[in-house]
């Protein structure tokens, strides 16, 4: 590399990943579609509420969850990880409505308290036992989406035929006849996904109205508590889930990003969650190819193009774009001339 940007070789950057290594990339685009995209759908009802923090929150504490789960267990089986980590999680939404609601301390303000001491707590017990956890800080930072595809196994009988007729869960999208591999952390995301999309739908109105108004929703009989805290339980799950591929940095990321993508090109919340899935499936394929040609994190690079996503909407919007926004406030070449021009009485004179 002469320079700070390497040279964009075609045949590398955009051949090479669906040539060479097809079934790789496949399953890395698929991580990162899942991740996003089941980020980005509960995300949208974080921006709505205000509460985009909170999610920044909860991925950091996920450290201290991981920590406590080895030291309990004394195991550092995947099964093990997950749950200290939804147990941190849950702990840390827990503790940042009782700081809310019980003291004179502001929202913002609890949640910077609960995710810096959970965080701090993870760094000191990692710091103590440190020899004893195997934990680099590129997988905190910035996940292992790269290592996905090693970790293929068979698929269980009954998911298997289920995966027969989804294609988007084929990992080579090729029915060989025989048990589907898939590797194990894109079918949990894949199952989160579609968990989260059917919720979102059976209890559309509950979310909509709670999210806008919670008055309005209590004076409907609608228990706006619950579903806050239902929120709260998912965004947990989502969160410790999308961990381990991106990392604990980049799911705020995640988080934000396709919703205010979304609500920039429209204001109606269902196609807001399509634009939010594109978003989430634009990400995931330039992200890759951007990895690629810089050779970087993926993760990572799926994030900076989720981000030049959201800079091409904010810009070209036809409604409300920045481009738009200049272009009417330029002045009119055309319009009549103002007094004292050529032809004027004043210029006469």
């Amino acid at each position: 590399m002469t320079g700070l940007v390497p040279p964009l070789e075609w045949q590398r950057v955009f051949v090479e990943p669906w040539a060479a290594n097809s079934t790789s990339s496949a399953w890395i685009v698929l991580m990162g579609f899942f991740a996003t995209a089941t980020c980005g759908l509960v995300g949208n009802y974080l921006i709505l509420r205000r509460m985009v923090l909170v999610g920044d929150a909860i991925s950091h504490s996920v450290l201290a969850g991981i920590a406590g789960a080895f030291l309990l267990s004394g195991s550092r089986g995947s099964a093990w990880m997950f749950v200290g980590s939804l147990a941190a999680g849950i702990i840390t939404a827990l503790l940042i409505e009782a700081i809310h609601r019980h003291t004179r301390v502001k929202q913002d303000s609890a949640i910077g308290i609960a995710f810096t001491s959970l965080f701090a707590l993870g760094v000191v017990l990692i710091s103590l036992y440190g020899g004893r956890v195997d934990l680099d800080q590129e997988c905190v930072l910035y996940g292992e989406i790269a290592n996905v595809p090693v970790t293929v196994e068979p698929l269980p009988e009954s998911l298997s035929r289920l995966a027969a007729h989804v294609p988007l869960l084929q990992a080579e999208f090729l029915w060989r006849g025989v048990d589907l591999v898939m590797p194990p952390d894109v079918l949990r995301m894949a199952l989160l996904l579609m968990a989260t999309g059917a919720l979102i739908g059976v209890f559309y109105k509950e979310l909509l109205v709670s999210s806008f108004d919670a008055s309005l929703a209590v004076s409907l009989g609608i228990p706006a508590a619950v579903v806050h805290y239902g929120i709260m339980g998912i965004l947990s799950l989502v969160a410790v889930s999308a961990f381990e591929a991106v990392g604990a940095i980049l799911v705020i990321a995640m988080l934000i990003l396709p919703g205010a993508t979304a609500q920039l090109l429209s204001q109606r919340l269902p196609v807001i969650l399509g634009l939010t899935l594109l978003h989430a499936a634009l990400s995931a394929v330039t992200g890759l190819h951007l990895g690629t040609w810089l050779d970087c994190s993926i993760a990572g690079a799926m994030v900076v193009a989720g981000g030049g996503w959201f800079a091409l909407a904010w810009v070209f919007n036809p409604r409300e774009g920045l481009l738009r926004r200049v272009l009417r406030s330029a002045p009119r070449h055309d319009a009549a001339q103002p007094a004292g021009g050529i032809g004027s009485k004043e210029h006469s004179r």
